[in-house]
């Protein structure tokens, strides 16, 4: 029984060492927050965003992703539907930078080797992210319109980013893909309206965390053993 465990153990190890493909890339796109100051569109890019990637790709349909991404979260009252917001005039910049490490799952078989063999995927990724932001607060004296103040302070807080997008083979090397990363975050202070040890805090404290948006596209270069997820 355990030669047989040892050997099944063995020819796995084998596997996956042979199915180890590796792609490094960038991101460039756009950002937005979801938050209580602002627009209420979950995906509305004001601001670019960039970063830079690595795939560890184990599995013919899934992957290993490390990720650094730079950016600046706004939003503005006037931007609003709600008319309440409109009145209140208020708006937020805080300046964002990311590194998120999770798993990305391809719907189909995404094989580099051969170009027409599906040529393109959808992909769903999950993982965790820690992020540095401007510790922000508002001062309802202020004449209006308010901007949120920046104690050049700043903080650091955890997200669960899910995304979703779809990859496409440019060359034997290279794939592009489009995707849309929202980002749930441990903080209902991303724009300033719960901050620590001041007087005025308000908007859906307790109810619900403020949320952020990472969208655009992604272009990776695919090295290793194979220009491909696998052999076969």
């Amino acid at each position: 029984m355990y030669r047989i465990l040892y050997i099944t153990g063995i020819l796995l190890m084998v596997q996956l060492a042979s199915a180890q493909r590796y792609e490094v890339g960038v991101f460039l796109g756009g950002s937005n927050p979801i938050s209580d100051v602002g627009s209420t569109y979950y995906v509305y890019p004001n601001q670019v965003a960039f970063g830079g990637l690595f795939k560890w790709n184990f599995h013919q349909r899934m992957a290993l992703r490390v990720q650094v991404n730079k950016s600046s979260l706004k939003g503005d009252d006037a931007q609003s539907d709600i008319p309440g917001k409109i009145n209140r005039q208020f708006s937020f910049k805080s300046d964002l930078t990311e590194l998120s490490v999770g798993a990305e799952f391809n719907f189909f078989r995404f094989r580099i080797k051969n170009l027409l063999d599906k040529p393109m995927t959808p992909y769903l990724y999950i993982g965790a992210a820690a992020f540095w932001h401007d510790d922000l607060y508002f001062d309802p004296a202020y004449p209006k319109p308010t901007d949120a103040i920046d104690t050049s302070r700043r903080d650091f807080d955890f997200a669960v980013p899910v995304a979703f997008g779809v990859k496409a083979k440019i060359t034997n090397r290279l794939v592009l893909a489009g995707e849309v990363m929202f980002h749930f975050t441990l903080t209902n202070n991303l724009d300033g309206t719960a901050p620590k040890n001041r007087p005025f805090v308000f908007g859906n404290i307790g109810r619900s965390y403020d949320w952020y948006t990472l969208s655009g596209l992604t272009l990776t270069y695919t090295f290793g053993e194979w220009p491909c997820y696998c052999r076969n």
